[in-house]
């Protein structure tokens, strides 16, 4: 198999300082499994771009850089998705707080012809703040009350491992991200994850979810109450597009 890696990049510019880039490049470049590993920036402010384009498209060949305007998350992975050259596509936070190490256990079901594979972190997250756990737990809760995910842990890992085939037919009816929408400040589109992973079980494909090591990072990315409510929001409208047939 074959698989692209796509890395969603705003204003990374603390992490990128930190050797995360490092890690990716080094980890992929003998790995014959990782064909090609795309950046997508998403329309950063600070010097992400430019040190990317400078040191790491020159020192790691299967590095590619895309650069979008600034629309959140999601639709960096949208477009990663569509440009991506692999039969797999594979997205990891470039915080690395899951190690690209854990792949491995993703691969596994994919090699069992799984379309879509999830990680799950414990459900203790360990090291992560108390109002990010209670966002996480009543997430949860509203996700299955309006949703019906019952049958998954873990929506919002931020590493996963798509059939491309089949997430290009997933994102071809998304509706709440099907167009382009403005993005203000940092914005981790949480909804996307719930979106995709809705229409994939709509679609009747399996959803096999796996353990991953994960670790807490600190990150100016994620502002609890605006991303809350941009996620309530996002599950209300896929909800509505659910009940008025949209999605047939």
């Amino acid at each position: 198999m074959n698989i692209s890696l796509i890395i969603p990049c705003y204003n990374e510019e603390i992490n990128i300082q930190k050797g995360v880039l490092d890690k990716i490049g080094n980890f992929t470049s003998n790995n014959a499994t990782f064909l090609e590993v795309i950046i997508i920036d998403d329309g950063s402010s600070d010097s992400s771009k430019k040190i990317i384009k400078e040191k790491y498209l020159k020192t790691f060949p299967k590095f590619k850089l895309l650069e979008n305007k600034h629309q959140g998350k999601a639709f960096a992975i949208i477009n990663g998705i569509k440009i991506a050259q692999g039969d797999w596509v594979m997205f990891s936070d470039i915080d690395l707080a899951t190690p690209l190490e854990e792949s491995e256990k993703l691969i596994i079901p994919a090699k069992k012809n799984i379309s879509i594979i999830i990680g799950s972190r414990n459900s203790q997250r360990a090291g992560a703040p108390i109002l990010r756990k209670l966002m996480a737990v009543g997430l949860i809760l509203i996700r299955n009350l309006f949703l019906n995910l019952k049958g998954i842990k873990d929506t919002q890992c931020g590493f996963k491992l798509f059939k491309k085939s089949a997430a290009l037919k997933i994102i071809n009816r998304l509706r709440v991200f099907h167009n382009n929408r403005q993005a203000y400040g940092s914005s981790v589109t949480a909804g996307f994850d719930l979106e995709f992973l809705f229409l994939a079980a709509k679609l009747g494909y399996q959803i096999v979810e796996v353990p991953v090591s994960w670790r807490h990072v600190e990150t100016k990315n994620v502002a609890f109450v605006k991303d809350t409510l941009e996620t309530l929001k996002d599950i209300i409208k896929i909800k509505y597009f659910n009940l008025t047939g949209s999605y047939n």
